[in-house]
């Protein structure tokens, strides 16, 4: 991350006074619309996957893994052409890759407008180019890899329908894009957010997305 995480005994010293100032602001965007189209919950159980990425996926991996209906998230990298690729040599923004999630799902029970919607509303801003909150570089863009038809006309009818409502202060510059590869990343970056509460990085940036999903979602929230 191109921000300086801190954790350990100063992280825990601080994080009482973080978490009132947190608790004392509105910082939830809230719920964007449902999707138009349609996209109905599958009539058997099955496993399908979508991939992908808004910035760092310490976050964007915690989120979804709270979300009923799915089954398995892992992060990773995608967007760039090489299959061997590093958490270092990523972030050095000139792979191509972003870091993305891959997020294995039952489509019985959550549909895949309703995770971008999740994603639209609690996971990231879509507004921002090549940035989220304090990342920056290509590396922390926003995308939707789609595997096949049915999920790139989903994506690009729910960024169409949410640009013209204008429910955000500015166009959505989420790319989407075809699914290529994905290439896991590290172990000790795989579910980061629940073994390092006391990051203040997860603190500031990602326990609100845990709590904007409980709030405006709790339907399909999972502990």
């Amino acid at each position: 991350m191109s921000s300086i995480h801190t954790s350990g005994p100063l992280a825990r010293l601080w994080l009482p006074v973080i978490v009132l100032a947190l608790l004392s602001c509105s910082i939830v965007r809230g719920q964007v619309p449902e999707y138009a189209g349609s996209d109905p919950l599958a009539s058997t159980k099955g496993k399908e996957t979508a991939v992908l990425a808004g910035g760092c996926f310490w976050g964007v991996d915690a989120v979804f893994r709270h979300v009923k209906g799915v089954k398995m998230v892992v992060s990773g990298y995608s967007g760039g052409s090489s299959k061997t690729v590093s958490y270092q040599s990523v972030s050095r923004g000139n792979t191509g890759h972003a870091e993305s999630v891959k997020i294995t799902f039952d489509p019985a029970k959550v549909s895949y407008a309703q995770l971008l919607r999740i994603f639209f509303s609690v996971a990231m801003d879509p507004t921002q180019l090549n940035r989220q909150g304090p990342d920056e570089g290509p590396q922390y863009r926003s995308v939707i890899f789609y595997a096949g038809d049915t999920q790139k006309q989903v994506a690009l009818a729910y960024i169409d329908q949410l640009d013209k409502a204008r429910v955000f202060s500015g166009p959505i510059v989420t790319q989407v894009v075809p699914f290529d590869h994905f290439v896991d990343a590290e172990p000790d970056h795989q579910n980061y957010f629940a073994s390092h509460l006391d990051d203040s990085y997860i603190i500031e940036n990602d326990m609100p997305k845990l709590r904007a999903l409980q709030k405006e979602f709790p339907e399909l929230y999972s502990r």
